[in-house]
């Protein structure tokens, strides 16, 4: 609790029958960016908690300033700021093991309890009186009451008030710096090489070769099979080459071809929407030229703008990875069948997002104007860990690949 003359401000709970409305209310007002510069606005299609829904453990809680009016008894509450958080089991590490004597040492997955902080807002008239250290210090106690070992948070690396909260504030350090890539659904399609078969796997044969494969991934969630399984997740696809037979993940896992690449995709667009606002007449006007020459003229393969200035969606890939000399350009193709997928779903943007050492980073097609790194941070919340083999994991090296949970993307 924290005052302010006859001012309290009091952290709970959301609760949806009553703060659904004020809670888009401060939404709103935290995305409009000030005098008529681009700011990208998120609709979250009257459910603030769509972001953390799917995940294992999650809660929302929001600030509410009450007046008491200087006689001790309520008077009115606002709403003032909000924040989520979730928690879930992920790969943090590498250990290597021996099965049957004689045989050689296996690399292993050491789990860790990682929260995860997000959507972290306050109105843009409350600022600068605490809110936001309140709202992350009451979510880190949720967080240690239910076991996490880690929190996270993930930001723009310019935004330097939310940097400074979390690093100055909090006790977090940075941590990794991932390139979240963006690309724009365009009226026409984009091309698949006739070398290469693509076959949507089921969930059990998408499970068994993201833990067999995927595992000892940095982030890898250990409920893989929740997420492929979940409503939201639109397949699991395989790009292999094109005379190869397929016969079930086993045979794949025992015997696999010299190249393949493998990518799920997340429908975000049932989830929110995104817009961006502030573009002047000019911008959209182009933008609109754009779409109608590559709607008229299909086959020049025009790149064009999306309709990003009213409501979108996007798709989310992840867990993209694979093997050989020509993998990363079995990723292209991957990447050319999922762009297709979002122009059939009418998305706006395909997006994905992968580690800074990842050479796919340089291999998925994506536009830098739209693309940008974000800035991971990370903060250890306990003595205890539930692995000594790994240490300070935040003082470990990058890998070449992370595993990102499209759940909270």
């Amino acid at each position: 609790m924290a005052e302010n003359n006859n001012k309290v401000v009091m952290i709970r709970e959301y609760d949806p029958k009553i703060d659904r409305e004020r809670v888009e209310q401060v939404e709103s007002s935290c995305e409009v960016g000030p005098n008529g510069e681009l700011s990208l606005y998120t609709d979250l299609l009257g459910d603030p908690i769509c972001r953390v829904r799917n995940s294992p453990a999650y809660l929302m809680l929001v600030a509410e300033m009450v007046d008491n009016g200087g006689d001790n008894e309520r008077k009115s509450a606002d709403i003032v700021g909000m924040i989520r958080g979730c928690i879930k089991t992920v790969t943090c590490g590498t250990k290597f093991s021996r099965g049957k004597s004689g045989d050689p040492m296996k690399p292993m997955p050491v789990f860790t309890k990682l929260a995860y902080i997000l959507g972290l807002r306050v109105s843009p008239f409350h600022r600068r009186m605490g809110i936001g250290l309140k709202l992350v210090q009451r979510m880190e106690e949720w967080f240690g009451d239910n076991g996490a070992e880690y929190s996270y948070i993930a930001t723009d690396d310019a935004n330097e008030p939310s940097v400074s909260l979390f690093t100055d504030k909090c006790g977090y350090s940075k941590f990794r710096n991932p390139s979240v890539l963006v690309h724009p659904v365009f009226a026409h399609r984009l091309p698949v090489s006739n070398r290469v078969r693509i076959i949507k796997l089921s969930p059990s044969d998408s499970e068994s070769i993201y833990r067999r494969r995927f595992s000892t991934t940095e982030f890898f969630p250990r409920d893989i099979d929740s997420v492929v399984n979940n409503q939201l997740n639109l397949g699991t696809f395989l790009a292999v080459p094109k005379k190869y037979i397929w016969s079930g993940s086993d045979k794949f896992l025992s015997d696999p071809p010299e190249n393949w690449a493998i990518m799920s995709v997340w429908n975000c667009k049932d989830v929110f929407k995104l817009e961006v606002k502030g573009a002047s007449k000019l911008r959209k006007g182009f933008a609109k030229t754009t779409r109608i020459l590559d709607r008229v003229f299909p086959f020049l393969r025009l790149p064009s703008l999306p309709k990003i200035f009213s409501p979108f969606g996007l798709h989310m890939l992840y867990g993209l990875g694979g093997s050989g000399p020509l993998y990363t350009k079995f990723a292209k193709d991957l990447f050319g069948f999922a762009h297709n997928l979002a122009k059939e779903c009418k998305c706006g943007v395909v997006a994905t997002e992968v580690s800074s050492e990842d050479p796919l980073k340089l291999a998925i097609p994506h536009w830098k104007v739209l693309s940008f790194t974000d800035l991971w941070c990370i903060k250890r919340l306990g003595e205890d860990y539930s692995d000594g083999s790994v240490g300070d994991w935040r003082k470990s090296q990058p890998g070449l690949s992370i595993f990102v949970d499209p759940r909270e993307f």
